[in-house]
């Protein structure tokens, strides 16, 4: 699978069309000229790595829309990557963090705090009832590499080499050392070096993707993943030093959910070999997929849950859930920022609003109104995009090369921009989908226009990719 996320937009302005409807607002070229300015002003004190998302300078955003300093408006397909689930700037979530700000209390290290502790009550009490603890962190990768050592140092009460960590072909869980070792690309890995021998990959139970030849339109079962483990097995790696699973529900590129008889599988061979199951829920957990962690779908019980991003609505906060005997194991874990109290009160806000809103039952319902018509749009251009993945409202459009089969990159890029232009933000993936993930408060009307949006920029993309090979 090509990865291009080097890829870096153009700061040319170019003249399009106006928009202006109930969601959306064009008014000036794009990107406006004032943005590409600041820009390429950020380029010359900034990495590289910053500047490679679509040319939008954002001024303030709101509920599910996006603005510029020049007027223009965007609905909003990213939740600025799977942050604001509740929305942009949700009232109780601002009024939170500005009462906490103003008591004033900013800062307290690893001393308690009563945002804190509710936080940790509130977590315990939506999640499954065997997950009965609560470890607050900064960072996604923070939690991952977290759930690594717990793996690790449970697996070592049971023998000394018992430290091996199981993960899934192009996964993510983080950039980090531990947590891009466990990552699923090699190419992601070339900096780090010598790599950790107890680190494994099995295949991805995705059947474009199966090394196995699986047939297309056949579902990946729990057959894939005992060939995965006997893969593991054949090259030498001894069974009983496997500590730890570490998988997402979906991968974020795709949004492909694990089949469930692979997850039940992983879950029996790991109950039968005293290994954990980790499932990481940094981008998929907190109401995204219809429940309120998506392992649930699954019907199994992970050992430890990582969460992170949309916790909190946009403030550095992460959070590694499990059994008491698991995380009570390393007594002197913490981190300096973990449980900032200014952060717990926003993400307990922010909790609080997806309970009484009920965006759970809201992203499951709207979901299912915007898969039909997404899976409509693709319709149109099935060489181009033979495959709709996701759940409730995390979805993926995948493009391909119609004479190879392969992901297409280069045109998933063209159709972000094309949207971009028209006034929709989606997430660029760099592999050749189309990644949606509105805020989980979009009405369904906002939502089946995001939808129009995306089919009328896979046609251009198509009309023009097809004008080029003529």
């Amino acid at each position: 699978m090509a990865d291009g996320a080097s890829h870096e937009p153009s700061l040319d302005s170019v003249e399009v069309p106006p928009v202006e409807t109930a969601y959306r607002r064009i008014a000036t070229a794009q990107p406006p000229q004032q943005s590409a300015r600041l820009i390429r002003r950020a380029r010359e004190f900034e990495p590289r790595s910053m500047s490679l998302e679509l040319p939008v300078v954002w001024d303030r955003a709101s509920g599910f829309q996006v603005e510029d300093a020049q007027g223009n408006r965007w609905l909003d397909f990213s939740s600025g990557i799977f942050v604001a689930n509740v929305g942009h700037g949700h009232p109780r979530v601002t009024n939170a963090i500005s009462e906490m700000a103003r008591r004033p209390l900013l800062h307290t290290y690893a001393f308690l705090s009563e945002p804190r502790q509710r936080l940790a009550e509130k977590l315990v009490a939506l999640t499954p009832p065997h997950l009965d603890t609560v470890l607050l962190l900064t960072t996604g990768a923070e939690t991952t590499e977290a759930a690594i050592k717990f793996c690790r140092l449970h697996g070592l009460e049971a023998r000394p080499e018992k430290l091996g960590i199981v993960s899934l072909t192009y996964g993510f869980h983080g950039k980090t050392m531990g947590a891009q070792t466990a990552g699923g690309r090699p190419e992601a890995k070339r900096w780090i070096g010598r790599l950790d021998p107890n680190f494994h990959q099995i295949p991805l139970p995705y059947a474009p993707l199966c090394p196995w030849g699986h047939p297309e339109g056949e579902a990946c079962d729990a057959q894939c993943f005992e060939r995965g483990m006997g893969g593991l097995e054949a090259d030498g790696v001894d069974l009983d030093t496997i500590a730890g699973f570490l998988v997402e529900p979906y991968q974020g590129w795709s949004a492909a959910f694990l089949p469930d008889a692979f997850v039940r599988a992983m879950r029996a061979w790991a109950d039968e070999h005293d290994a954990l199951l980790v499932f990481d829920e940094v981008q998929s957990g907190i109401g995204r997929t219809g429940r309120f962690f998506a392992h649930e779908h699954f019907g199994v019980e992970a050992d430890l849950v990582c969460s992170a991003k949309a916790i909190s609505s946009g403030l550095p906060l992460s959070a590694v859930i499990g059994r008491r005997e698991l995380i009570d194991v390393d007594d002197s874990f913490h981190s300096t920022h973990g449980g900032n109290p200014v952060c717990c009160a926003a993400a307990l806000a922010n909790l609080e609003v997806i309970e009484e809103e009920g965006l759970v039952e809201r992203a499951s319902a709207t979901g299912r109104v915007l898969e039909k018509r997404l899976r409509e749009a693709a319709s149109r251009f099935a060489e181009h995009a033979p495959r709709v993945e996701g759940r409730g409202l995390v979805w993926a459009i995948h493009l391909v090369d119609p004479d190879t089969g392969e992901l297409d990159a280069a045109l998933g890029d063209v159709v972000i921009e094309r949207a971009m232009r028209k006034g929709l933000l989606l997430i660029r993936t760099g592999t050749g989908t189309i990644k949606i993930g509105p805020p989980l408060i979009i009405p369904e009307q906002a939502a089946l226009e995001g939808a129009a949006v995306i089919e009328e920029s896979i046609a251009e993309a198509v009309s023009e990719r097809r004008a080029a090979a003529a």
